[in-house]
């Protein structure tokens, strides 16, 4: 029985840990001011890049990113200088946190997919660096082609259903790729945006597990989920980067995410 005692308080240490690390999920945001540019519409969009716990609305102050910018007909635009800093704060916050916004304008039609390289963020309290290479995509003027374009991040979400134009209850299918092939049974952490305009009232979580849902991906990578609430949904595969980071001349693990959001609306 004394040998079995530091074992089991180990066990209950570390699924204390886990409990904890999965109901602080960290995601990378891009929150576009629209996600369907209609022709009746301004022809401009403004994109807000973030960092944060989504459900718990919780916010991480953001370093300028590495890269920012739009992947449209096989073109990238490079966005990153346009990034201006802003500052905002979350009701359950006592201090501002730092994140980045662009408008950009929208001439030609067709899907915009929006990427976002962040610089590395340093997590203390998982001793690791974290890289999360984030997507959206705005479809613009009536043209649907290019959602399901690669963008040639080093780990992405490649969407299988189409990103926008959904409803509360549709599901959304994506492959997680890594150094462009699929990750086989790559498990996917899935949260709302609480702050989401779409949201009147903030949800509550009876418990942690409804903070961040989890479903596992099949042997091609492809994963599915059902939606069932207005607002923004973000996905996140995570891998541990074959590279490292130095931290006060120390080498540190990096998790390396690949992030995608979805928007969907009440069929009214």
């Amino acid at each position: 029985m004394k040998r079995l005692m530091p074992v089991v308080l180990c066990l209950a240490v570390f699924s204390s840990f886990l409990l904890a690390s999965r109901a602080a999920a960290h995601f990378g945001l891009i929150l576009p001011s629209d996600d369907i540019v209609t022709p009746e519409d301004p022809k401009t969009v403004t994109v807000q890049a973030k960092f944060l716990h989504p459900m718990e609305g919780h916010y991480m102050d953001m370093e300028k990113p590495k890269r920012f910018g739009f992947l449209h007909k096989g073109q990238k635009t490079d966005l990153t200088a346009s990034l201006q800093a802003r500052k905002g704060r979350a009701p359950d916050q006592d201090r501002d946190f730092t994140f980045w916004e662009t408008t950009t304008p929208i001439r030609k039609p067709g899907d915009y997919l929006f990427f976002l390289e962040p610089a590395p963020y340093w997590e203390p309290a998982e001793d690791k660096y974290i890289v999360h290479y984030t997507k959206v995509c705005v479809q613009a003027l009536g043209l649907e082609e290019g959602w399901d374009a690669q963008v040639g991040l080093e780990t992405e979400i490649v969407p299988l259903t189409r990103p926008y134009g959904l409803w509360t209850g549709n599901v959304f299918t994506g492959q997680v790729l890594l150094k462009g092939k699929p990750v086989p049974y790559a498990e996917v952490e899935v949260e709302y945006l609480n702050e989401s305009p779409d949201n009147p009232s903030m949800v509550k979580a009876p418990s942690d597990p409804y903070v961040t849902q989890v479903v596992k991906a099949d042997r091609n990578g492809v994963f599915t989920y059902a939606m069932p609430r207005a607002g923004w949904w973000g996905f996140a595969a995570l891998h541990e980067a074959s590279w490292k980071l130095k931290k006060d001349g120390v080498s540190k693990a990096a998790e390396i995410g690949a992030v995608f959001w979805v928007h969907t609306l009440d069929m009214k």
